[in-house]
């Protein structure tokens, strides 16, 4: 997992530099700028609407006595979608913009429970398979030449 995070912080600034450069010779510097800045307004205020969206259904769900595990989670796609799309790119707002679609998040949410759901399940017939315990007790090891000490000391 380490490896593939510095990957990613690796490739994304040089792909991110490569398309910033192929759209800024082809539509000019200043256009280039001004389209990173706009998208990344836009994306914040998209962002920022479904944030409040998602606090409203949490807040349902704890008023139901549910806990809002999905809402959560939507929640942390939330905040990854914000720092994608005001990460200075267009690689970033594309995948920033597509996490806004609610129904791709909540496709993700749903995978990550399930697999979540089958690691437990993995968890608890391995529990299940190798229930066996072994109780021990420990006693402290005596001191041989402390005990004689002791003994001339009586």
């Amino acid at each position: 997992m380490l490896k593939f995070l510095l990957f990613l912080l690796i490739t994304i600034p040089l792909v991110e530099l490569y398309v910033l450069i192929e759209v800024g010779s082809s539509i000019g510097g200043l256009a280039t700028i001004l389209l990173c800045l706009g998208t990344a307004a836009l994306g914040a205020t998209l962002v920022r609407y479904q944030g409040l969206k998602t606090i409203i259904s949490a807040q349902e769900s704890f008023m139901r006595g549910q806990a809002p595990t999905e809402q959560v989670l939507h929640g942390i796609l939330l905040a990854l979608t914000g720092i994608l799309l005001v990460t200075p790119g267009f690689v970033t707002d594309i995948l920033g913009f597509l996490l806004l679609i609610p129904a791709l998040r909540n496709y993700l949410v749903v995978l990550f429970i399930a697999q979540q759901a089958q690691k437990i399940e993995q968890q608890r017939r391995f529990r299940q398979e190798y229930h066996d315990v072994i109780d021990i007790e420990i006693e402290p090891q005596r001191d041989p030449i402390k005990d004689r000490l002791q003994s001339y000391d009586r």
